[in-house]
């Protein structure tokens, strides 16, 4: 079973780096263009030379300070564009005496 395990780690970062070069968008990709970055995954996988290059040389560099502003989702009583639109309503309803209770 270990004699196994050096082809399944080199298999596993052939694949991680062909789908990490797709997944990437082209203005992105350094060194060399993207359609030729695959080609030198595919290529060279097998003797890690490919998959180990994308990761050194044409993967873009990790930003650490800018981060994707995240939506706070909010609450519909909390969100003012959402009681506009109940008073929106509200205006337009012609009988609008309000709630029955």
């Amino acid at each position: 079973m270990l004699r196994y395990l050096p082809f399944l780690l080199i298999l596993a970062l052939w694949i991680y780096a062909f789908i990490d070069c797709l997944n990437t968008p082209e203005n992105e990709v350094r060194g060399l263009p993207k359609l030729a970055w695959v080609f030198v995954i595919l290529l060279f996988g097998e003797v890690l030379v490919g998959p180990v290059a994308w990761l050194v040389a044409g993967r873009p560099r990790a930003r650490t300070h800018t981060r994707p502003a995240r939506r706070e989702w909010v609450a519909p009583d909390d969100n003012p564009e959402f009681l506009r639109s109940l008073k929106k309503d509200d205006d337009k309803d012609p009988g609008g005496d309000g709630p029955k209770g």
